[in-house]
């Protein structure tokens, strides 16, 4: 049987060109359209979804080569990180593409039907991301499972979910129908559970050492004996029987596995965060399929042929297949073979390399590998040091990059924002074109560099313990004032080098130093700010509807030539350095005019990105503070007259609204703003709260209020008679959004908010223990969030109230 060979490379998902619903969420104003989930339902087509908000079913229009074309098939308002599909049944004889993804919906939709058009089903049921999908045997059951901790259970046709499968204690990164009466989750706990359709557990197996995310059958007659195998975040595949005995174990990742599938032939196929998909028969592997990407997140087969299709970083999805007749043409698979060769691995990845002691070129002739995928660093003539593969079945080593030196590890300081750091490290939430920057300090504590990074960009406290460890990891041996790193022989278990990916790095060893000390929460001492966007994509967005505006006859409300010049000039300040954006201009106070004709004249469903450009200026640049309009309101009273806060069917455009007014909070002169304006502002963002499920919103608000907070607590501030009113007016509306809000990051931003306004003295905290009783509000918090950060955090606040 030969190796698998490249059939065809699609491309299609694109970078962040998103329509305006996407703004729900930030982080995708700064995304990178990685290709997430990948299937295969069939020879003729293959299904894809990706962090660009789509799913494209491409469609096999020729076999010799093979070359395929995309329908759009859901175009939807957050990343689409999941994916399955439901096999043809009477009821839907072309069976259902089904995703799921950040925004917690489950989309079930007919291939036929356009984006455009109304979803077959959509189900609604999680609270947070959905990372796993499957379907049942006979096409009955759809499973999910989520970042919510929890798995459901669906029925097809009824679409309602019939079962919540409870117990997980972290993200369910993986669901598997086994059969008609068993499912299998795979958890950031560590844990694999079974259990039945009517959510019975039946066994719970322990034995993996770090985060399950990835579960498959074994194909029967698999020489292990086993039923199912699992993998994550430690590299190992395991093979389980479904009693919970281990059969088997395969080595060969470095890194961690994101997905695993079976052949038809009984082989394994796995792929994960080494930029490999390696195949698996028995217990070996017998090819190694390296990508020109940092990681490829997902690999299908398609059960009739045994193709194999992968979906990677690079906005790629690629067929594979070991018939000669369904394989590119050699200058296409060479142009693969090619870009393979011509990639950049962080040294990182690699862990320490000694120059000196590598071998030369010569080696690759005189030394052969010992097991398929081995990796040899070779010393090159030119001083670079370059990565080759061993292949088992050609008997030679394959070039697989070039090993390249990650910011911050020259010896030198490196240049951010103005300022000099020992280090720079790129941060990849699956989110960055290009990446987001955590610059950081030998002198710093990791903690509180990792805070900063956190809140400024608006990621989730609950990866703050992992922030810190990326930090102190990549740092050690590092002395003040010199960025010489010293890493570990192993791989990094936070991703590709300097690389720290949110989310999925848990579970994952500590670095072999002492931990750094975790400073206290409470009280907050700075301002945060929601500052990091993708300035290219809203313009794009910008120039796009007012391009429809026209087209719907509404010129008088469009967007000139000249005032699209000033739009072009104001997104180039903003990209400049923040001091750059500072300085008041003539063209910074047109472009801020612009804005505020967008935020207000554009029709509702329109004003988002004018509203995104509005949150930037009151971060950056003192026009936004200081402008009066010709009735002498400010950007708070322009806001109040524009309806923002009245439309609450659009609450997105009220999410961006707060932003704007918390980072005003950035400059001296925007505080002196925020606080004269305190009874407008709070007058608007409280009543947007009342019935909203918006958790961004809900973020945003409380994000405000943590402003404020720091704002009276602060001296002269604290001993106003102003601040102590102000503030109970504030901790009456945290504490019941602390008791009610089962949103982890929201009561998390209210418990800091309150417990810096408990800091301003006795009045106060008699009142949340008396008035408020902020005792039982955060043990509710507790019981519904059950999350450390919490936990630390409420046992601050009640040291201050005793």
């Amino acid at each position: 049987m030969g190796d698998y060979k490249l059939c065809a490379s699609l491309e299609g998902h694109e970078d962040d060109a998103r329509p305006l619903e996407a703004y729900h969420d930030l982080s995708l104003i700064f995304g990178v359209s990685q290709v997430r989930a990948v299937v295969f339902p069939h020879s003729k087509s293959v299904l894809s979804a990706s962090r660009d908000a789509t799913v494209r079913l491409w469609k096999l229009l020729s076999s010799s080569p093979p070359t395929y074309d995309a329908t759009l098939t859901t175009h939807g308002s957050a990343f689409i990180n999941s994916l399955t599909y439901l096999k043809p049944r009477p009821d839907y004889p072309e069976g259902l593409i089904i995703s799921g993804g950040k925004d917690t919906f489950i989309e079930v939709r007919q291939p036929a039907k356009k984006p455009e058009e109304d979803a077959e089903a959509l189900l609604i049921g999680h609270s947070n991301n959905v990372c796993s999908l499957d379907v049942d045997l006979e096409g009955k059951w759809v499973l999910s499972g989520g970042w919510d901790n929890q798995a459901r259970v669906w029925r097809v046709g009824k679409w309602e979910c019939e079962t919540v499968l409870e117990g997980h204690e972290g993200n369910v990164w993986a669901v598997l129908a086994y059969d008609g009466d068993t499912i299998i989750t795979g958890c950031a706990d560590k844990l694999i559970r079974l259990f039945t359709f009517t959510g019975k557990l039946i066994r719970t197996i322990r034995g993996s050492t770090d985060v399950v995310r990835a579960l498959c059958r074994i194909p029967k007659g698999h020489s292990s004996g086993g039923h199912f195998a699992s993998a994550g975040n430690d590299g190992i595949i395991r093979l389980w029987t479904l009693e919970g005995r281990q059969v088997g174990e395969m080595l060969g990742h470095d890194n961690f596995i994101y997905a695993l599938a079976s052949t038809p032939s009984g082989e394994l196929i796995s792929s994960g965060e080494d930029r490999t998909v390696r195949i698996w028969q028995g217990n070996e592997c017998i090819q190694t399929i390296t990508h020109p990407a940092i990681s490829v997140w997902s690999v299908a087969v398609c059960a009739e042929n045994g193709d194999i299709v992968s979906g990677a970083s690079d906005r790629i999805v690629r067929v594979f297949s070991r018939a000669k007749d369904r394989q590119a043409e050699a200058e296409a698979v060479k142009q693969f073979e090619d870009s393979v060769k011509s990639s950049s691995i962080p040294q990182q990845q690699v862990g320490e390399v000694s120059k000196e002691k590598l071998p030369g070129p010569e080696f690759l002739q005189q030394k052969s590998g010992t097991k398929e995928g081995q990796v040899q660093m070779i010393r090159e003539s030119n001083g670079s040091v370059t990565a080759h593969q061993w292949s088992q079945s050609s008997q030679s080593w394959v070039s697989v990059g070039t090993v390249v030196d990650a910011v911050g590890s020259s010896g030198k300081r490196v240049d951010y924002l103005g300022e000099q750091y020992d280090y720079v490290f790129d941060v990849d939430i699956a989110e960055g074109r290009p990446p987001l920057k955590l610059p950081y300090n030998l002198s710093q504590n990791p903690y509180q560099a990792a805070t900063k990074f956190l809140q400024e960009n608006e990621i989730s406290m609950n990866y703050l313990d992992q922030t810190a460890d990326f930090i102190t990891k990549n740092v050690q041996g590092a002395t003040i004032g010199q960025s010489s790193q010293t890493h570990s022989s192993g791989s990094d278990p936070w991703g590709t080098g300097s690389r720290y990916v949110p989310g999925e790095g848990s579970g994952s060893s500590a670095p072999s130093s002492a931990p750094a000390s975790r400073p206290k929460v409470i009280p907050q001492s700075s301002y945060l700010s929601i500052k990091t966007a993708n300035l290219k994509t809203i313009q794009a967005k910008i120039v796009g509807i007012n391009q429809q505006l026209i087209a719907d006859g509404l010129k008088e409300h469009s967007l000139n030539p000249t005032e699209l010049d000033s739009l072009h000039f104001l997104v180039q300040q903003l990209g400049l350095s923040a001091a750059a954006a500072a300085k008041p201009s003539t063209a910074m106070t047109n472009g801020l005019i612009l804005v505020l004709k967008m935020v207000t004249d554009w029709p509702s469903a329109q004003r988002l990105p004018g509203l995104d450009l509005l949150r930037l200026l009151t971060a950056a640049s003192p026009t936004a503070v200081t402008y009066r309009n010709s009735n002498g309101e400010t950007i708070v009273g322009i806001l109040e007259e524009s309806g923002v806060f009245q439309d609450r069917d659009r609450s997105n455009n009220i999410m961006m609204a707060v932003r704007a007014l918390a980072n005003l909070f950035e400059s001296e002169g925007g505080r002196t703003l925020a606080e004269s304006e305190y009874d407008k502002i709070y007058s608007l963002t409280r009543s947007s709260l009342q019935a909203t499920n918006n958790r961004n919103l809900t973020v945003a608000v409380t994000t405000l209020y943590i402003n404020y907070a720091v704002l009276f607590a602060s001296s002269p501030n604290s001993s106003l008679a102003a601040s102590s009113d102000r503030a109970l007016t504030l901790l009456q509306d945290l504490t019941t959004l602390i008791s009610s809000t089962s949103d982890a990051e929201t009561v998390y931003r209210a418990l800091v908010a309150a417990g810096t306004l408990l800091t301003l003295g006795e009045e106060v905290q008699m009142a949340a223990k008396e008035i408020f009783d902020l005792g039982a509000a955060m043990k509710q918090a507790e019981q519904a969030t059950k999350e450390p950060r919490i936990k630390g955090v409420t046992a601050e606040i009640r040291k201050l109230l005793e």
